[in-house]
């Protein structure tokens, strides 16, 4: 289905390329080339999605997440020359949905893109996931325990998420990174573990979030400790 797509790269060139890919999809395209006018155009055209570059001038990309962040939840595909894990853990927290680095393949941001309109589409559609007393809601963003409000960043928020619509299902953390971000970056793996011990923490001594050995991550309603 045609999107309205924000692209804020600062590479005129490279702004043009995505233009002409995402076009070819049918989608409808706006380009912007510094951080300032990406703000001033998210706000201004309500966009389906926005692609972000990193380095940008003015305000850089991710400025421009933590400020589209407190405003909505318009989805994030974000570009970078930078690869390290500090700099995708940074994005995932900030609730960038996706995370390409350069040099990149256009064919492949098109398909990303068309990724994440997807799973973007399928949210918030009324449905609430409940594990035992955990209750994970997609249109309203929120995590409850016990009826108590948990905050979550949107990273966290993501997992929960995907861990609950199958609830017993064991996932890897490669499959938790392609299910709730789109990434395919293996390197990054122990991100998954970070965000887990972080949500463990974050639901009292005690969590839904268990360990399969050799395998990865559950959610399950029999609580356990944080060693599991």
């Amino acid at each position: 289905m045609p999107a309205r797509i924000l692209v804020a790269e600062d590479d005129i060139k490279q702004a043009e390329l995505i233009r002409r890919y995402l076009e070819r999809e049918g989608h409808l395209t706006v380009v912007v080339h510094d951080g300032r006018a990406a703000i001033d155009e998210a706000r201004r055209r309500s966009p389906d999605l926005l692609v972000l570059d990193v380095m940008m001038p003015k305000v850089d990309g991710l400025d421009v997440c933590r400020v589209l962040r407190a405003d909505g939840d318009v989805p994030i595909i974000m570009l970078t020359a930078r690869s390290t894990e500090d700099d995708l853990l940074l994005g995932l927290d900030l609730g960038a949905d996706d995370y390409m680095t350069k040099p990149y393949n256009p064919r492949e941001l098109v398909a990303r893109v068309r990724t994440v309109l997807r799973r973007t589409r399928s949210r918030g559609e009324g449905e609430v996931y409940r594990v035992g007393d955990l209750e994970i809601d997609p249109s309203r963003h929120e995590v409850r325990l016990s009826g108590e409000l948990v905050e979550v960043t949107p990273a966290e928020f993501k997992i929960l998420a995907c861990l609950a619509a199958s609830p017993g299902r064991a996932f890897s953390r490669q499959q938790l990174l392609e299910h709730a971000f789109g990434f395919d970056h293996y390197v990054f793996d122990r991100t998954i573990d970070v965000h887990v011990m972080n949500l463990r923490k974050k639901f009292g001594g005690s969590a839904y979030l268990k360990t399969v050995y050799g395998v990865g991550y559950k959610l399950t309603d029999k609580v356990v400790s944080d060693a599991s």
